[in-house]
């Protein structure tokens, strides 16, 4: 039997206290993480999913786990920059870093203000790209040629459709970007033993999602191969895959998590 583990690794969880990044944190954590970084823009948030973690680190029996939570709103430059000059006081190499924060937004065309599209590209493309850029020098010390440290980008099924039911302009624009970063950094960081991939989840019941999901939540299931919306195991599955030392020849991927959705996209109209 094959054991995808990550086990005594160090890792980075962005948007780590709610949604897919909380199921990403849970699922280091589950799987042997030896330290697991979460970080959002809510002190209060940071805090409360800190001892959620550590709850679930005790239950699993990974009690050496040690969760830090550092809030920081990474649209901002000086406050990503430091959030990095803090995880350097706490730790001194990065084995993985999941890109999950981000954000959106939705409105019709004639609706949809230039600035909504500006700070959801800011927060999507330009943040992760700040977060990969400051992570470089702690994963490449953790980085060998047998098992090199992991960039894991989360993009979106979204990137690859051009359907869109509720006019989320710059949401759309920027997870094809952050897609194409990652093809861009994984042929780049490769001779750095730093492999690059971007999981593509379909529609998860989230925060984020749940305004879509109310909106077209039956179509989405039905149209759906598999009968159903994304649940947390399934991202879950992918990211220790795509985290574990078996998977060290993996990169530059986009790998959807969606039950097929992608194939099977009915037309939008408005």
């Amino acid at each position: 039997m094959v054991n995808f583990n990550v086990n005594g690794k160090i890792a980075l969880v962005t948007g780590g206290t709610r949604g897919l990044g909380l199921h990403c944190a849970e699922a280091l954590v589950e799987n042997g993480a030896k330290t697991v970084i979460i970080t959002s823009r809510k002190a209060k948030a940071c805090e409360e999913a800190k001892v959620q973690l550590e709850e679930l680190a005790k239950k699993k029996g990974n009690n050496q786990c040690e969760i830090i939570s550092i809030p920081a709103d990474l649209a901002d430059e000086k406050q990503c920059e430091e959030l990095f000059k803090k995880i350097n006081e706490k730790i001194d190499k990065l084995d993985i870093l999941v890109a999950n924060a981000g954000a959106t937004w939705g409105a019709p065309l004639e609706d949809h203000s230039v600035s909504a599209v500006k700070k959801v590209l800011n927060l999507n493309v330009a943040a992760v790209y700040h977060s990969i850029q400051l992570s470089v020098p702690l994963l490449e010390k953790a980085a060998t040629k047998e098992d090199p440290s992991r960039i894991i980008i989360m993009s979106s099924i979204i990137s690859v459709l051009s359907n869109d039911s509720v006019g989320t302009y710059g949401y759309l624009a920027s997870k094809a970007a952050v897609s194409h970063l990652g093809r861009n950094l994984a042929v780049q960081f490769a001779p750095r033993h730093i492999n690059v991939n971007s999981i593509l989840p379909g529609f998860f019941p989230t925060k984020m999602a749940n305004g879509l999901i109310e909106v077209a939540g039956d179509m989405m299931r039905e149209t759906n191969p598999r009968g159903r919306l994304g649940e947390k195991e399934d991202l879950q599955a992918a990211l220790i895959f795509l985290c574990s030392k078996q998977a060290n020849y993996i990169n530059a991927v986009e790998l959807p998590v969606d039950g097929g959705a992608k194939n099977n996209s009915p037309a939008s109209h408005f």
